[in-house]
């Protein structure tokens, strides 16, 4: 099975595994599934750590770095991926989303068939099946 997984959940992949529950350890921990990281999530780390290094201590690079040395696989921004975006729809009466870099990660999910997994309560308002709420 393919996964991709949210910022969040990427860090505390690599740091603070307490914080994933025991089904999502599992989900990282089989060898027979493939974890990958988006550079959208690279991207966001970029931008925060740029904007406010207290918040966001760990650079871009340092943020690759800990994603290969936790053997997931690196997941390009494809232009298909972004059109991709267009069939995003929030459900009725679900409170907005703004976010673009979780947009972008949803459609990459679903364009390449993965998991998206997240800990964002906001995002499961998108009714997109390949997004997996922990």
């Amino acid at each position: 099975m393919k996964y991709l997984l949210d910022t969040h959940i990427l860090f505390w992949a690599m740091s603070d595994e307490e914080k994933l529950p025991y089904h999502v350890l599992m989900i990282l921990n089989n060898p027979e599934n493939e974890v990958f990281y988006s550079s959208a999530s690279v991207w966001e780390v970029v931008i925060k750590h740029e904007k406010n290094p207290k918040k966001m201590p760990v650079s871009g690079q340092e943020f690759i770095e800990g994603c290969i040395r936790a053997g997931f696989i690196p997941l390009s921004i494809e232009n298909y991926h972004v059109l991709a975006v267009n069939e995003l729809h929030r459900k009725f009466g679900e409170p907005p989303h703004n976010d673009p870099f979780d947009r972008v990660l949803i459609a990459q999910a679903k364009a390449e068939s993965m998991i998206f997994i997240t800990h964002d309560s906001l995002l499961v308002g998108y009714g997109e099946k390949c997004v997996l709420k922990v």
